[in-house]
């Protein structure tokens, strides 16, 4: 008589405690780690985004390709390469870039608008908002328009320009990528890595970027913080919060992020900040918890309306 099939063991809430945590503080704290590594002279597309990302994808890749997960095929790759040219060249890329003139906290700030643009964006594919999504996202524009009216933002047009589009392309890489080929998602994180890596590291040869000749020691420290911790624990660890809580939960370091990255930019920096920024930073992420518990309950109607059908037609 075969034997029944083993339950799903439950998930830790140390574990769940501790994935959390990496996801708020070291996501929290790479913009300053990138400000790091900017001041100790390494070029931001060739070794701060691109250079440390490709290492770290073929790590990640090399890893699980040992431990037998499958090589991504042509059709996945097509796929992974468009998720690294949007989420890694321009959103990523794009931080980086803009953080050569915007403080760390400012940036934080300003990529907290993503959500709010994956409501649009969900939208144009077919998922339209409910009204509090959309009011959720009214609010979180209304601080976007704040934080860049008399910011320090204001000074630096080309800085402005790429806060605002890495969380647009961001958003619409995430969106646009729901229901394509993707192998499986810690492959998926080190495909994405490796494709947007190469991109960038092209990108910045062919803009004539260097790596610097005797490179600081808090840069090096920096790089290497970002490489290990920002592109492989942290993402592991959203990777993982993904398969195991609630997207809810799970993406809620949209709105943790940006009060860390402000509070490290202040300890370890010297970052100050005016009020109508912090004020702007409240409004954009009131708009965000808005967007996310709107969805909650959007998610748990719709679960107990299938439920109600499978009833029904019992």
């Amino acid at each position: 008589m075969a034997s029944a099939p083993e339950a799903p063991r439950p998930v830790s809430p140390l574990a769940v405690v501790l994935a959390l945590l990496a996801v708020y503080v070291i996501w929290g704290s790479t913009y300053l780690a990138i400000r790091f590594a900017l001041q100790g002279g390494f070029p931001p597309l060739l070794a701060v985004s691109g250079g440390r990302m490709l290492l770290a994808g073929a790590a990640l890749y090399a890893f699980l390709r040992w431990r037998g997960v499958p090589a991504p095929t042509r059709a996945q790759w097509g796929t992974l390469a468009v998720m690294g040219l949007l989420l890694m060249l321009m959103g990523n890329g794009g931080v980086v870039l803009a953080q050569q003139t915007v403080a760390s906290g400012i940036a934080a700030i300003a990529v907290a608008s993503m959500p709010l643009w994956m409501g649009l964006f969900g939208w144009m594919f077919g998922r339209r908002p409910t009204g509090a999504e959309w009011a959720g996202i009214v609010v979180g524009f209304l601080g976007i328009l704040w934080l860049n009216a008399g910011s320090s933002l204001t000074a630096t047009p080309l800085g402005l320009a790429l806060l605002l589009l890495a969380p647009v392309a961001w958003a619409f890489g995430s969106v646009w990528s729901r229901g394509r080929p993707l192998p499986s998602p810690f492959m998926a994180a080190a495909g994405q890595m490796l494709a947007g890596g190469a991109m960038l590291v092209a990108l910045g040869l062919a803009m004539g970027e260097g790596l610097p000749a005797e490179p600081s020691a808090k840069g090096l420290l920096s790089l290497a913080y970002l490489a290990v911790f920002g592109s492989i624990v942290a993402f592991s660890a959203y990777v993982w919060l993904l398969e195991h809580v609630r997207p809810a939960l799970a993406s809620s370091y949209a709105y943790i992020n940006p009060p860390i990255a402000v509070l490290f930019g202040v300890l370890f920096a010297g970052e100050r900040f005016e009020l109508h920024e912090l004020g702007a930073m409240a409004v954009i992420l009131t708009g965000v918890v808005i967007i996310s518990v709107a969805k909650v309950r959007a998610d748990r109607a719709a679960r107990l309306a299938a439920r109600s059908a499978r009833e029904a037609a019992r």
